[in-house]
C-alpha cells in the first residue's frame, strides 16, 4: 500500500512539473516546432515568452515554416534582419489567455506586433489569417498555444 502510495504522489508531482512548463519549454518537449524555438532564439524573445503573460501563441509547426519561399526563412534568421524577425513572431502572439472556446467567438485579435490578425469561424474549424488551426489549448504557465499549418505574417 505505501509503494502504491508513493507512485500516486510521484505521478501527481509529475503531472504538476509537466503543467509548469512555460511556452518556449512546452514548445522545446512538442518536437514539432524546433523552427519557431530557433526563430525565438535568433529574434532574442526567449526571455519574453518565458515571462509572466499571460500570452496566447499561434504557432507554427516545422512544417508550416517549411511552406515558406526557398531562403526566406535563412534570410529572416540572419542578425541584420532581426527586427523583422521580431515582428513576424510578435504577430503570432496576443497578450492574454485566449482559449479556443474564446477564439471561436472572435473575428480578430491584436498581436502584440501591433496589427490584428483576422478570424474565421467555419464548419471545419478556425483560420487565423490564411493559417489553419490544428489543434487547440495547449497549456503551458504563461499561457496557452494554439498549433497552425502555416506561418502568418503582418502586412
Amino acid at each position: 500500500m505505501k509503494r502504491l502510495f508513493s507512485l500516486c504522489a510521484l505521478v501527481a508531482g509529475l503531472s504538476v512539473a509537466a503543467s509548469a512548463a512555460d511556452i518556449v519549454d512546452t514548445a522545446v518537449a512538442a518536437g514539432n516546432f524546433k523552427t519557431l524555438v530557433a526563430a525565438v532564439k535568433a529574434a532574442g524573445l526567449v526571455d519574453t515568452l518565458k515571462g509572466a503573460g499571460p500570452f496566447t501563441v499561434f504557432a507554427p509547426t516545422d512544417e508550416a515554416f517549411a511552406k515558406l519561399p526557398a531562403g526566406t526563412l535563412e534570410s529572416l534568421l540572419l542578425p541584420e534582419n532581426k527586427a523583422k524577425l521580431q515582428g513576424i513572431l510578435t504577430y503570432h502572439v496576443v497578450s492574454g489567455k485566449v482559449l479556443a472556446k474564446d477564439v471561436v467567438k472572435m473575428d480578430s485579435a491584436k498581436t502584440v506586433e501591433g496589427q490584428s490578425i483576422a478570424i474565421k469561424t467555419t464548419g471545419g474549424g478556425v483560420m487565423v489569417d490564411n493559417a489553419n488551426v490544428i489543434k487547440t489549448d495547449i497549456m503551458t504557465s504563461n499561457g496557452v498555444i494554439h498549433v497552425i499549418d502555416t506561418v502568418i505574417l503582418p502586412q
